[in-house]
């Protein structure tokens, strides 16, 4: 990604004599962590990480004929005060994968030290606190809670993981959300094997060193050095999570792996990182994706049901992708691979997203539609690697259905979704496009709609300070998803107004209507007729009303001094407010909101709003759009700067006054 400081390295041998990994020693406590009170680089850390140290090194199973990666991880944390006590709580993942192996951890130990008045206290973790919560088949979570915690505490805990999976050798993340004294990572890489090392974020290493450490494998009666990595970062900030960002892995400072290439001791060399070509016949010959997409004899028998009402092929891409929606109910479970099989999974009606999206390629092939495969990775999973394909980068496959001269993008999963508009956690930049018989090509991913919200309010002010009047409310984009899918979690259309009701402060809904909510392609409209009662007395003859009934921003979601990740929206988005109020004749505005034009370079974001008054009424009307899914860094002081200006526009009242 063009927001990373990216370093590309082959681990390599350098010359030097045998290091070994320098931990520190376990249960030992220094004046220093006793007397640290804050961080000079981070003070309003409610916690700190005094020292963390992690080792990882590859070694041989003689019994299972298998490579494994030993990794050992320690760590040291000052608890400041009570906001730092959830740091009290560890969580540390376990995998398991495709071969069913899976991540076995041992040697956990665990103390916390407290400095009183009598003198220090040590007490260590009870190995019956330890638990294990089944997160789902692929991860379990080791959970367990530090023993006193105080404030002032330094809690110190320690373990080791057996990894039968070396693709990744182990990511090792500088930064975090605690701060950081000092963080060493140890990486011992045997010859055989050559990594691709990467180290993401916008930190920078404060050390780096390469020797040859003697003797570190043995395999097949054969001992071979290793080449020893080293790298350390001191005084590391807290990495702080705002709105609008993809995956928090995308822009924390950390070094990462990736298995380049094995050299056999016999001789000759399997080459593990692919060109496209290679990821294209892997993908594509693979029988959990190319060759489910090539399922399309499944649903020729169907095609006649699903096709009856369709004229052309827009059309007959929307039945079949209904159909798709209404017949494989999505297991919760990401992957561009399908889990069992779309046979089944139509059988079951029930399916991971590579089930949904592979038959959904397979039935509009069936229909003769120009269809191909896009793979992608979640804004949760992370960045694709932009040097060399990595398929285990994917996490997620969509159809891309193309029609005449517009191409559309098809996740069948959601079933409030419309035809053509991916998930919000589907806008990642790009994705890969991958046909049955041409080269895969980069597709750049942007939201086919906006995200739109419309206000139209039409009122009347009677004398005893009470508003009543009619409010319209037109979504469309992932506000229109948003409400579709409360509507159906809140179990009936009466329930989500008593909801909605519930959250506008001084408004009160009478009577409601909501239509085009199974009409996914078209906007959602809500009708309200609602009433208000305006602050004021009316005995001093001034009455207050904010005319931002309702989504009016009152906190800006930008409040760093710096932010040197991008604010990415997932798509461009647009909010309009209309407003004609009634108010008796007798009644003038003495004060209100100044009418404002903002406009950010470029015109990349923009702000109206207008307030007029004549006798008898006040119109108004708002525009508020962002006209870019993705702000850089470099923009974001202008973006916090302009959404302070729209904050302190929409918090200024109206006054209206009676006249002499």
């Amino acid at each position: 990604m063009k927001h990373f400081y990216l370093l590309c390295l082959m681990l390599y041998f350098c010359s030097g004599q045998q290091l070994f990994a320098q931990d520190f020693e376990f249960g030992k406590f220094t004046s220093d962590d006793l007397n640290i009170k804050n961080v000079g680089f981070d003070s309003t850390a409610n916690a700190v990480v005094l020292r963390e140290f992690g080792t990882a090194s590859i070694q041989f199973d003689d019994n299972t004929g298998r490579s494994f990666i030993n990794y050992e991880y320690h760590v040291k944390i000052k608890i400041f005060n009570k906001q730092g006590f959830d740091e009290a709580n560890i969580q540390i993942p376990l995998w398991t994968y495709s071969n069913n192996s899976m991540d076995e951890i041992s040697g956990l130990t665990a103390v916390t030290m407290n400095f009183t008045e009598t003198g220090l206290t040590r007490t260590e973790l009870n190995q019956k606190g330890i638990f294990t919560d089944k997160k789902s088949k692929y991860l379990n979570i080791n959970k367990f809670t530090m023993p006193d915690i105080q404030e002032g505490s330094v809690i110190e805990y320690k373990y080791r993981i057996k990894r039968p999976y070396i693709f990744n050798f182990v990511t090792w993340e500088f930064q975090s959300e605690l701060p950081k004294l000092h963080s060493e990572f140890i990486g011992f890489i045997p010859p055989i094997y050559n990594f691709n090392a990467s180290i993401r974020g916008f930190l920078k290493l404060t050390d780096q060193k390469g020797v040859i450490s003697k003797d570190c494998l043995r395999v097949n009666g054969i001992n071979l050095d290793c080449s020893k990595m080293t790298y350390i970062m001191k005084d590391i900030p807290s990495f702080i999570e705002e709105s609008y960002m993809t995956a928090a892995s995308n822009f924390k400072s950390a070094i990462y792996f990736e298995l380049s290439d094995v050299q056999h001791l016999r001789g000759g060399n399997s080459k593990i990182t692919k060109t496209w070509k290679d990821v294209d016949n892997e993908l594509l010959t693979d029988k959990s994706f190319g060759g489910q997409m090539k399922k399309k004899d499944l649903f020729k028998p169907l095609l006649p049901e699903i096709l009856k009402n369709t004229s052309d092929d827009l059309s007959k891409a929307n039945a079949i992708y209904d159909y798709i929606k209404k017949n494989i109910k999505w297991n919760n479970y990401l992957g561009k691979y399908s889990e069992n099989d779309i046979k089944k999974a139509l059988e079951l009606h029930a399916g991971n997203i590579g089930d949904i999206n592979l038959a959904l390629i397979a039935a509009l092939s069936a229909a003769d539609l120009n269809v191909e495969a896009l793979i992608l990775s979640t804004r949760g999973n992370g960045a694709i690697n932009d040097i060399h394909p990595v398929i285990s980068d994917f996490n997620y496959v969509v159809a891309k259905v193309n029609i005449g001269n517009t191409s559309y993008l098809l996740d069948a999963s959601q079933p409030f979704l419309p035809f053509g508009l991916l998930p919000h956690h589907c806008m990642n930049e790009r994705g890969r496009v991958l046909g049955l018989k041409t080269p895969s090509f980069w597709y750049d991913l942007t939201a086919s709609q906006k995200d739109g919200n419309y206000y139209h309010f039409d009122g009347t002010l009677a004398l005893d300070g009470k508003i009543t009047g009619n409010m319209r409310i037109s979504s469309l984009g992932y506000s229109a998803l948003n409400k579709r899918e409360s509507i159906a979690e809140a179990g009936s259309l009466d329930a989500f107004v008593e909801s909605f009701d519930e959250k506008m402060t001084n408004i009160r809904i009478l009577k409601h209507k909501i239509t085009n909510i199974d009409s996914l392609n078209k906007e959602l409209v809500e009708e309200y007729e609602i009433e208000m009662q305006l602050n004021g007395d009316l005995n001093v003859d001034r009455l207050y009303f904010n005319p931002y009934l309702i989504d009016r921003n009152t906190k800006n979601p930008f409040n760093l001094n710096e932010r040197m990740y991008p604010v990415d929206l997932g798509a461009k988005t647009e909010k309009m407010v209309t407003m004609n109020l009634k108010v008796p004749s007798n009644f003038v505005l003495v004060e209100k909101p100044q009418d404002i034009s903002l406009t950010l370079p470029n015109a990349a974001a923009k702000y109206l709003n207008r307030i007029a008054f004549q006798p008898g009424e006040i119109n108004l009307s708002q525009l508020l759009q962002l006209n870019k899914p993705v702000y850089q860094a470099e923009e974001y002081l202008s973006l916090k700067e302009f959404y302070s200006r729209v904050i302190q526009q929409q918090t200024t009242d109206l006054i209206l006054k009676k006249s002499n």
